[in-house]
């Protein structure tokens, strides 16, 4: 397999396809794929680093809870009935340890269908 195959590949998998295989590549060869963080000086001479880790979570379902499990069931892979718990309980996380910019996704798609979401 090429180069640009493997890249054509990862190009058309989903963001939990993603986060799968990034997770299995990490356990397969001992790596972290965590982005280096930045380090910025910050006032009193402290070093200030950017949060690269978030949990999300699911502060409200809002008016269509229906529509809201269904993405819940998308991003967290999870059955109907145990997705349906987790809405009906909000606030409740939805995941933990999500990389800055997926969180920001998570939240775009719930937020579109009516949730409420945090990011921690």
């Amino acid at each position: 397999m090429t180069k640009e195959e493997i890249i054509g590949a990862i190009k058309e998998m989903s963001v939990l396809e993603l986060n799968d295989l990034v997770k299995a590549i990490e356990e397969e060869f001992g790596v972290t794929a965590a982005a280096p963080v930045a380090v910025q000086g910050a006032a009193g001479g402290e070093a200030a680093e950017e949060k690269s880790d978030f949990e999300v979570v699911l502060a409200s379902a809002g008016n269509s809870k229906i529509k809201v499990i269904k993405v819940v069931r998308e991003i967290t892979g999870l059955g109907l009935k145990d997705a349906k718990e987790l809405v009906d309980n909000a606030p409740k996380t939805l995941k933990e340890g999500v990389a800055k910019e997926e969180a920001e996704e998570m939240k775009a798609k719930l937020e579109e269908v009516g949730a409420s979401i945090e990011l921690k």
